[in-house]
């Protein structure tokens, strides 16, 4: 049997067991998690009737602890999953995009609506097409030494001309850029030749960065000129238009010269920065005010100005519209805003 030594200090008691007696069962020494074993009986030291905090046939009967350990397992699996996940999904992503229709495998996408370089692709064309235009049969052999930058192997080496005649653009631009996939697209070109406007659809191909013409060009009509819609004021203020055209008279001439003094007295607001002397006034030729608030209005001022030519110090006119933010204070009208006009004027 078991040797035991008890201290008995006031009322408690405290057993202290020292040994295990031969033949125990060995159960009581088992995981204290685990449910007890069917049949079994008795119960152990420090068993307690009660509903908390004690050991009961084998089971820990604690305060929901054994929930936390496994809530918090939950949670640290969870999170292991999604690194993982990301971790194998984000080199995939990387390249399968570098695989699709205008990818350049990795290259960096910023400008590159739809994965196309268009910026570069742009300029690509615009250097070729400078080239492509500016032809002389004098100098031939140039023109095909300067077409290899840009043509595929085995491509014609004029790429379409027949060597004679001669042709020379003075301005060649961008009109816009056209991705169709798989890294082709075509770039609208605007040429001046002459009095002559040119548009020229030049095939493109992208890979890597790098960059080839796919095809010959095409000539395509230049575009429509639009027809503006019937615009005008169609209520005028035309005893405030009689008032202003000399005050606009005084202010326009501050401005064209850049008297900064004399643009603070017209000024409501922010200071205007006037032409400093690159424009004389001729005239303010007129000014529309449609009708509206007694002390703020938007008006429309037709302005001719003279601009002078080198040497001779005189040069022709120029009339230029102006849109005007106007306000009013005691009596007098100052300038709040001067820009360009926003919408179309009166023909």
């Amino acid at each position: 049997m078991a040797r035991r030594s008890a201290v008995r200090s006031g009322r408690e008691t405290a057993d202290v067991e020292e040994a295990q007696a031969p033949g125990r069962d060995a159960a009581f020494d088992a995981d204290p998690w685990e449910p007890p074993r069917a049949g079994r009986k008795g119960r152990r030291p420090g068993d307690d009737d009660g509903g908390g905090g004690g050991v009961q046939g084998g089971r820990y009967r604690g305060s929901g602890g054994r929930w936390w350990v496994w809530v918090g397992r939950a949670i640290l699996w969870a999170l292991i999953i999604v690194i993982l996940v990301n971790g194998i999904r984000a080199p995939f992503e990387r390249f399968t995009a570098s695989e699709e229709p205008g990818g350049t495998g990795g290259a960096p996408a910023s400008g590159r609506p739809g994965g196309y370089p268009v910026s570069a692709a742009g300029a690509f064309a615009l250097q070729f097409a400078d080239v492509y235009f500016n032809y002389d049969q004098a100098s031939a052999p140039a023109r095909e030494a300067r077409l290899r930058a840009f043509l595929p192997e085995g491509a014609d080496a004029q790429f379409g001309w027949n060597g004679v005649g001669k042709l020379a653009v003075q301005s060649v631009q961008v009109a816009g850029v056209e991705p169709h996939g798989g890294g082709n697209a075509t770039v609208m070109l605007l040429a001046r030749s002459d009095d002559r406007w040119l548009r020229l659809a030049v095939p493109v191909f992208e890979r890597g960065g790098s960059f080839v013409v796919a095809g010959r060009p095409a000539l395509l009509p230049p575009p429509a000129k639009a027809a503006l819609p019937q615009r005008g004021v169609a209520d005028r203020d035309g005893a405030l238009e009689g008032e202003l055209t000399p005050v606009l008279g005084t202010f326009f001439k501050a401005y064209g010269e850049g008297d900064a003094a004399s643009l603070a007295r017209f000024s409501a607001g922010s200071p205007i920065t006037g032409l400093n002397r690159t424009v004389n006034l001729v005239q303010v030729r007129s000014v529309i005010a449609p009708r509206g608030s007694d002390d703020a209005r938007v008006v429309t001022s037709t302005v001719a100005w003279q601009i002078p030519s080198a040497g001779s110090g005189t040069g022709g006119e120029l009339e230029q519209e102006y849109r005007l933010s106007l306000t009013k204070k005691g009596g007098t009208w100052y300038v709040k805003d001067i820009r360009g006009i926003t919408e179309p004027s009166t023909p």
